[in-house]
């Protein structure tokens, strides 16, 4: 199958997470067992909060790719689970600081981890989770993986802080965007990606076009994510719609509702982002969908998915590589 035969949802049917997951189940499996072993804490709380945060599931989909590309290059073994493991992990930690950065009181359809236990033990069990994340990739004895994540972790802290500089500024605009969904979420599928690619000693090409490959599939995933937050309902999603209006990101639907919309409505999306005013919620999401902002932000989407797809074509036939395929035309057509 060729990159441009991947069905997108304007196609007959979309993969499900379920099928994409297919060839991986068992791995997955290991995976989980890996994160649990791995959280264990001689204090109490480490292991509530913890566990609170994993049993909340999640797709899964950095420790995903990073299986998919190994073994779509020929590589398996314990090392694989391992770090996708680790990869979750930073992951899950990057959600309980968040949290208390945004304030957020729902996530993935339960409260959020400071909601329950408040910000201070959430910031920490953060903390301990990326240290546990550095002691199992020592254990993989890789400097180059080594390398990989601390590079992904210092850019997605920096991110991190590009977002907060943002915050209720309308004058954002879709460079300093996308400047941020590169640092803050991209990076760490690209860090995924490589990681399969040099778990099974691939050339470095090989390795830069996975990279490539995770990091298109990553800023995809977040122009969704973004998109969803002004079609989507607080039920399917589990979290709150309208989140990222109170919080006063300028994410890409607004920032092109306000280049197309008249100037009362380029006033009204200003107003509410500089106030984080999700009053104006209804009006904002009225805006978004008349202007055409929600199908321009899909089609980004749709262009970083065929730089993914492109990037994924050289590998050689297997029910890996098509897992990947698959999983990019998932992304598009997700609902949650």
């Amino acid at each position: 199958m060729s990159p441009s035969s991947t069905q997108t949802p304007d196609m007959a049917q979309a993969p499900t997470i379920h099928s994409v997951f297919a060839p991986i189940t068992e791995d997955m499996e290991r995976v989980d067992r890996a994160i649990h072993t791995h959280l264990a804490s001689e204090v109490a709380l480490i292991n509530t909060i913890g566990g609170y945060i994993v049993a909340g599931g999640g797709k899964r989909l950095r420790p995903a790719l990073l299986l998919l590309v190994s073994q779509a290059l020929g590589f398996r073994g314990p090392q694989q689970h391992i770090m996708a493991a680790v990869v979750e992990l930073i992951h899950t930690a990057t959600l309980l600081h968040d949290d208390v950065v945004d304030e957020s009181s729902m996530r993935r359809g339960r409260e959020t981890s400071n909601a329950l236990f408040g910000n201070s033990a959430s910031v920490l069990v953060g903390d301990f989770l990326y240290s546990r994340a550095f002691q199992m990739m020592v254990s993989v004895g890789s400097m180059r993986i080594l390398d990989i994540l601390a590079d992904a972790t210092n850019v997605i802290a920096e991110g991190e802080v590009l977002q907060l500089l943002n915050m209720h500024d309308p004058e954002v605009d879709e460079q300093r965007y996308l400047q941020v969904i590169r640092f803050k979420t991209a990076k760490l599928f690209e860090a995924a990606a490589r990681i399969g690619a040099v778990l099974a000693d691939a050339d470095a090409n090989t390795q830069e076009e996975m990279a490539l490959a995770g990091r298109s599939f990553g800023t995809a995933f977040q122009l969704i994510d973004d998109l969803l937050d002004y079609s989507g309902n607080s039920a399917e999603l589990g979290k709150n719609i309208g989140d990222d209006l109170r919080e006063g990101k300028p994410t890409l639907p607004l920032i092109i509702a306000m280049r197309q919309g008249t100037a009362a409505q380029r006033t009204l999306i200003e107003n509410a982002i500089r106030q984080g005013d999700t009053s104006a919620l209804d009006d904002v999401m009225d805006i978004v969908h008349a202007c055409g902002a929600m199908q321009a932000v899909r089609k980004a989407a749709q262009g970083e998915i065929r730089v993914a797809e492109c990037a994924l074509s050289p590998l050689a036939p297997s029910p890996a590589r098509q897992a990947l395929l698959d999983l990019c035309a998932y992304s598009l057509g997700r609902t949650v």
